[in-house]
């Protein structure tokens, strides 16, 4: 979707990097909300390790504005893609209130090794901490949140399987925990698969998509990040799966 220009939002710009020494480009930007393509191994915010997190170059991203964008939902440091950020407090009060509601639709796209038997369904696990020293560290447990997760195969080859992830809820590691407690894990996952901690193929999670209703008298603002290159390379070669034939006329509901 082309960035709109708006009143004191400054020249017109086209989809690429804010800046040439940010590690990440500009999706889409209007007068409340940015949406990055966050990198795979890029920490959103700061850790006891310390290094760079995307939380260093928020202030490159003001346009203008007196404050600095906050993000409004998270990413996982090794999953890329859709990013979204508020603006101004106001503007992240809105996106928070959407997020929290499950009115913005998230689109995930997943290498996972094997894959399910169907083509589409649902994944109803619910999820909780596993340590409570670690509360990212999630595992399936039937006194858990409910956590829902809506999968569609996109593609299948050589042991592996391209899905479409929709997350319903919003739970820590949620996609990843459904898919390997599913029996499919997520390609170079170390923590819920088999990846290694280090020098692995890096984890196949991106998050493709998101659709924003962010405006009530305005169409919702779809965004799309492109796949990073590690994903490209592996979804290639695996072919897309034929649409589901249409039931005879008689069987139709």
């Amino acid at each position: 979707m082309p960035l709109e220009r708006l009143p004191g939002d400054g020249p017109p710009m086209e989809p690429g990097r804010a800046d040439p020494k940010l590690p990440f480009a500009l999706l889409y930007r209007d007068a409340l909300m940015l949406v990055v393509d966050k990198p795979a191994g890029l920490p959103v915010h700061p850790g006891p390790k310390g290094g760079e997190t995307l939380f260093h170059h928020l202030d490159k991203l003001r346009f203008g504005l007196p404050r600095r964008p906050e993000t409004a939902h998270r990413l996982d440091k090794d999953t890329s893609g859709c990013l979204v950020l508020g603006r101004h407090p106001k503007a992240l009060a809105r996106l928070n209130d959407l997020f929290r509601r499950g009115e913005v639709d998230k689109v995930y796209w997943a290498v996972v090794e094997g894959g399910p038997t169907g083509e589409d369904g649902e994944i109803d696990l619910p999820l909780m901490p596993k340590s409570p020293d670690r509360g990212w560290w999630m595992k399936v447990d039937p006194q858990g949140q409910p956590s829902l997760t809506r999968w569609r195969v996109l593609g299948r080859g050589a042991g592996q399987t391209l899905l479409e992830l929709r997350p319903v809820t919003g739970r820590t590691h949620q996609l990843r925990v459904h898919c390997a407690a599913s029996g499919f894990p997520i390609l170079g996952d170390p923590i819920y698969g088999t990846g290694p901690r280090h020098g692995g193929p890096g984890l196949h999670l991106h998050a493709r998509a998101v659709t924003v209703p962010l405006y009530p008298k305005k169409p919702p603002i779809a965004v799309e990040a492109p796949l990073p290159a590690h994903m490209r390379e592996r979804v290639a070669p695996l072919r897309p799966t034929p649409p589901h034939p249409a039931p005879p006329e008689g069987e139709r509901a």
